[in-house]
């Protein structure tokens, strides 16, 4: 029977998603699971690497049957990821040592202080792209190392393998067959040298974790392996490929394939992100450089702005102030205060990401009144989202010297017309936003459709081009715009840690 579908997986902070896609670019069905984020101490972050790979299985599974579907249709199955998220296992026992440490989390931010105190930053800057924070997977991995019991036993005798949440999700399909990663997430963890393409030995004992844990390193578009879990396909061995990390993925599902095309993924964070070609861009003041993605065994760079809570905040301001229960409600809440008149909330719950890279500043709402509502603190969240945006593309600008033509956008937040209108006025530039949510995993399973020739090629791939949807364009007066980033600018400043005295 002809191979008709991808099976494309997106394992996301908040959940794990199914899609089947066929030959023009369509989303057949899709299924999804979420999964339990736990936070057992302040700045904390952690999920359960078990619970996220039997989700993939149910979610795989549901997507096919609803799509009436047998496991001989499907040519492949792709993967994108959250990125950074930590994971340390027992390659005898197939079951992690430690709860998976996700990208988000705090706790080794004064491990990184002690680390630029004493001169590292330049040496793991210039190699990796990447400044010193606890963002980054290799922290989180000494962490595991030096604090959960018994540990170094199992280190000594061979059984451990590290690796971020693509790596923990190949290994368990392929039943301990592979390990190994894509040049994507490897250069998220502050161990790969990007211009080497290769692990850095010196960076791996700075960091005092064994080279001998690390997966091997992959182009995004190579074959992985196979699937051999039995519980998942039967008998059907079905390949791995199209491996990359959400945000890069997302870029490609965008079509940003040539230098100077950007685009925004309003997530539970967001990453601003721009293609700058086959060489990196030094990058500095709050940006890292990345690897976009390999295809072919050829790289793209790319800059990124990384901004740790977006979307989270109105989760936040759901589920902890308990302000609003659906997002229906918001909707109509935020017709009741047009303006946030003065009132805005940094979202530093966990710190913030670029251009301020402080990981002890902490979240504040500020310019509230006696007639502030509640309307004002639901706009206030959500315009943050914008606002950061705005920060990460000026600051893109100015490290780079390429203007932005226009923003493209995605991911869940991007469904939100008042907020993609807001940030096209807060940009002063056109923000075309995508009718697909999900071009993580459409990005994805393009790369591996195309390594596998279920796509014969990148233009075939940009015949199924369904991205484009809407253009907001800016309606705003320039002088009410500096008035708003005024207002935004004093309110980051008031949380910032680093300019105390």
């Amino acid at each position: 029977m002809n191979k008709l579908y991808m099976l494309a997986i997106d394992q996301s902070t908040s959940g794990t998603k199914a899609l089947i896609v066929d030959r023009e670019g369509s989303i057949i069905t899709r299924s999804t699971v979420s999964h339990t984020t736990f936070y057992p101490r302040p700045g904390w972050v952690e999920q359960d690497p078990m619970e996220i790979y039997n989700n993939v299985k149910r979610s795989a599974h549901e997507a096919i049957n609803s799509a009436g579907i047998g496991y001989e249709e499907i040519a492949a199955m792709t993967i994108t990821n959250q990125r950074e998220t930590a994971v340390i296992w027992d390659c005898l026992t197939g079951l992690p040592v430690y709860h998976a440490i996700v990208w988000q989390c705090q706790r080794t931010a004064d491990l990184c202080a002690a680390f630029k105190t004493a001169g590292a930053e330049d040496e793991v800057r210039s190699k990796t792209g990447l400044m010193l924070d606890p963002y980054f997977s290799a922290a989180k991995w000494r962490w595991i190392l030096g604090h959960v019991e018994g540990i170094r036993e199992k280190l000594d005798a061979g059984h451990l393998r590290a690796g971020t949440m693509d790596s923990w999700l190949i290994w368990k399909l392929t039943e301990g067959n592979v390990h190994a990663t894509d040049y994507t997430n490897a250069s998220r963890t502050s161990l790969f040298n990007i211009h080497a393409l290769e692990w850095d030995e010196e960076l791996c004992n700075l960091f005092e974790v064994p080279i001998t844990l690390l997966p091997e390193v992959k182009s995004s578009d190579d074959i992985f392996g196979y699937t051999e879990d039995p519980t998942l396909f039967g008998e059907n061995r079905i390949p791995i490929t199209g491996v990359i990390g959400d945000s890069q993925a997302a870029l490609f599902g965008n079509q940003c394939f040539d230098i100077g095309m950007a685009k925004a993924t309003y997530g539970t964070g967001t990453s601003v992100l721009m293609n700058v070609g086959h060489r990196p861009v030094q990058a500095e003041n709050g940006l890292v450089s990345a690897i976009a993605w390999g295809i072919e065994g050829k790289v793209t760079y790319a800059v990124e702005a990384v901004i740790r809570t977006s979307g989270d905040s109105l989760s936040w301001v759901r589920d902890n102030l308990g302000i609003f229960r659906t997002f229906d409600e918001m909707e109509a809440l935020l017709q009741e205060a047009p303006d946030s008149e003065g009132v805005y909330l940094v979202p530093a719950f966990v710190g913030l990401g670029a251009p301020y890279w402080d990981s002890y500043a902490r979240a504040s709402i500020t310019g509230m009144n006696r007639g502030t509502t509640k309307a004002h603190i639901i706009r206030a969240a959500l315009e943050s989202i914008a606002y950061q945006v705005d920060d990460a593309v000026h600051l893109i600008e100015s490290e780079t010297g390429v203007e932005l033509q226009e923003l493209r956008a995605d991911g869940g937040a991007s469904e939100n017309a008042g907020l993609m209108q807001f940030q096209s006025n807060l940009l002063g530039k056109k923000v075309v936003k995508s009718d697909v949510a999900e071009l993580s995993p459409m990005g994805s399973a393009y790369i591996g459709g195309v390594g596998i020739g279920f796509w014969p090629s990148l233009e075939e791939v940009k015949k199924t081009e369904k991205s484009i949807n809407q253009t907001y364009s800016p309606l705003i007066d320039p002088k009410l715009r500096d008035v708003y980033r005024a207002g935004w600018n004093r309110a980051v400043v008031s949380v910032l840690r680093k300019n105390e005295s």
